[in-house]
């Protein structure tokens, strides 16, 4: 998931590249050895499958799935899956791994046929849908690798950034706090600004000192924010000057919050239009979403019984009170509803909110070390298990599995025109907000996320952020 959406410009065939970097070189390494040991690993097992020993009858497949590496890396270098550009982004990636398995068992399909080869479909069946789901899993672990490697600071793109100093400091912040994207700010190009420094990062230099600045401190990307002064004239004279050198250009719109699906380029009298379509959150789509967290909060209260009784037992006896904490909270369209959620403070927590109001960060209430969280209450919060209770919630159809975080009625009250978009969808158990940091995150940033998920939702998105939601909750960060 990416903050700032770009469009990217690659050098011409032809133009002279900067030498790439070690880091670059050693993943693509890396990455067609695990390519070469999934394809082989998958022949071999299929071979063994399906059938079982050595005959003429199965040299020919012994054969096939020799060659199967070789075939599967260079579809997968065809289909362009070995680009800089792709690495750690992991959607796009793994969509053309996807493609590449996809290619290879049509064309296996379309050979036999045209051939009239007789092809154990067994084997096929096994072998290609066996390749593609080991790559995937290998290059999920280079890419869970690399990102363990960028939060140290290594193995990072040298961005400049260029364009008016309230963008360039908000690029720098977003690529601080999600170094996994691994775009780090080494230098900034202000028009008609030439001095001091942005967030830390010193300015260089002004618009028409960017292809000299760009060498001076080794970039391979530059970066350019919507600003009137980098007009269409202006960013095609500074793509060829950037050709030269081979470095990467990505020019990041005016609309930062939406994702790229939703946005397309069309061509139109010689200029290409960034057309952005509209966020689709009602009819077949929300049916489909609601169907998906029904099922899932049902099954997932079947399996997860035991531990609710577990729970339940452990609160009653470890401090008065119920087991169950009620408290009302906004959802969707505004509409006020009961939450259900383990109790994890003590009887008289709500009086006490008034002495802690002090510590109120903006106009989330969120503070280190609450006194009120009763010991139990700190373990349960640090694994976020009192907030499993909210399955019923999502099967009453109050809330979702993923989606922004279900405020209190007094937040609502305070909420300005933007913020209000949060309620167009329903409050969810989990969501950006809790795969980013949870109560770390400060007001804007919790809002800009919420946001961001309303003017992005797909079920993709709610899938990966539900894969997310896992390490997060391992973790423990941010829960308190």
């Amino acid at each position: 998931m990416r903050d700032v959406t770009v469009v990217q410009a690659a050098p011409r065939s032809g133009a002279p590249l900067r030498c790439m970097p070690k880091w670059v070189r050693r993943h693509r390494r890396r990455a067609v050895v695990g390519d070469i040991g999934s394809a082989s690993l998958a022949g071999a097992v299929a071979l063994f499958v399906r059938f079982g020993e050595v005959t003429p009858y199965v040299i020919p497949y012994v054969v096939l799935s020799a060659a199967l590496p070789i075939v599967w890396v260079c579809l997968v270098a065809l289909n362009r899956a070995y680009e800089p550009r792709l690495i750690g982004l992991g959607s796009e990636e793994f969509q053309r791994i996807f493609q590449c398995g996809f290619m290879l068992t049509a064309a296996l399909a379309v050979g036999a046929y045209m051939t009239r080869t007789e092809v154990a479909r067994g084997y096929v069946v096994l072998a290609i849908p066996l390749a593609t789901l080991l790559t995937l899993l290998t290059r999920y672990g280079l890419r869970r690798s690399l990102h363990r490697m960028r939060a140290h600071g290594r193995c990072m793109r040298r961005v400049l950034a260029v364009g008016h100093r309230t963008t360039v400091a908000e690029l720098v912040r977003r690529f601080r706090l999600e170094r996994y994207h691994g775009m780090e700010v080494v230098g900034a190009c202000l028009p008609h600004d030439g001095m001091g420094d942005v967030e830390g990062v010193p300015v260089l230099g002004d618009f028409s000192d960017v292809p000299l600045v760009v060498g001076q401190i080794a970039a391979d990307t530059v970066a350019v924010l919507a600003c009137p002064e980098m007009d269409g004239v202006a960013l095609r004279r500074l793509a060829w000057r950037l050709e030269k050198t081979g470095t990467d250009l990505v020019v990041a719109p005016a609309l930062m919050e939406v994702a790229g699906p939703r946005i397309s380029i069309r061509p139109a009298a010689g200029l290409s239009l960034l057309h952005v379509d509209h966020p689709e959150i009602s009819g077949l789509r929300r049916l489909v979403k609601s169907l998906f967290d029904r099922i899932g909060a049902g099954l997932l209260l079947l399996v997860l019984l035991p531990l609710f009784a577990g729970v339940t037992a452990a609160i009653r006896t470890s401090s008065p009170g119920p087991a169950f904490f009620r408290q009302t909270r906004v959802g969707r369209d505004g509409a006020e509803f009961t939450i259900y959620k383990f109790r994890t403070m003590g009887a008289d927590a709500e009086r006490q909110k008034i002495d802690l109001s002090s510590d109120e960060r903006g106009v989330l209430f969120k503070i280190r070390n609450d006194p009120r969280v009763t010991p139990l209450g700190a373990r349960l919060r640090r694994r976020s298990l009192d907030e499993l209770p909210q399955l019923i919630n999502v099967m009453l159809g109050h809330m979702s599995l993923v989606g922004p975080r279900p405020p209190l009625p007094e937040e609502v009250a305070r909420y300005g025109d933007d913020v209000r978009r949060r309620l167009l969808v329903k409050p969810g158990m989990t969501g950006l907000w809790q795969v980013s940091g949870r109560s770390d995150l400060s007001w804007e940033e919790s809002v800009r996320l919420d946001l961001r998920y309303v003017e992005s939702w797909s079920l993709t998105l709610d899938l990966q952020i539900l894969w997310k939601t896992w390490s997060a909750v391992a973790r423990g960060a941010g829960a308190y």
